[in-house]
């Protein structure tokens, strides 16, 4: 199993299969737009506007599991993401992140890089997970961590992109 056999669904209800993002590099998070972690949309903007171009993406996909933080419909979720933070990343469909419902693509991510002492339940919003280029889960933030603080981190994964796209270029 891989990060590319997983679809999922984008925030108007379209099918996406995450093979649509092969060779690039990820930073996959749950969201929220009532929680105290949401001013990170900041940040995630300019990790995405800045990386961007050397192929990487963040994804983010809300969740209201946490305090009941995102109970907007889809339509709430994309007027507020956009208007309030002019998000240019891909925004999916509300999803359960820990339970029985959980998303199949969380619960892989989860499997991969668990949480501290192997726990694998996701504690809040804004937890990230940063995927290489090659697809492999290569780390997992808390929600405290900033988008500011992974800059090195994203730096790293796509100067590795940025390496294998001109290594096939020549």
């Amino acid at each position: 199993m891989s990060l590319y056999d997983f679809t999922v669904t984008s925030l108007d209800g379209t099918p996406v299969a995450m093979e649509q993002y092969r060779g690039q590099a990820l930073l996959i998070v749950n969201v929220a737009s009532r929680c105290g972690y949401t001013p990170q949309y900041t940040g995630l903007e300019v990790l995405h506007r800045e990386y961007h171009h050397r192929g990487f993406s963040v994804l983010a996909f809300p969740c209201n599991q946490f305090g009941n933080q995102e109970p907007g419909s889809a339509a709430d979720i994309a007027a507020f993401c956009t208007t309030d933070y002019q998000i240019s990343f891909p925004i999916f469909a509300k999803i359960d992140v820990n339970g029985n419902h959980a998303s199949p693509l969380w619960s892989f991510l989860k499997q991969e890089q668990p949480g501290i002492l192997g726990t694998a339940a996701i504690k809040w919003n804004f937890t990230k997970f940063l995927v290489s280029q090659a697809g492999a889960v290569v780390k997992r933030y808390g929600t405290q961590t900033t988008p500011e603080e992974m800059d090195q981190d994203v730096a790293a994964v796509t100067a590795s992109t940025t390496a294998t796209r001109c290594s096939t270029n020549s």
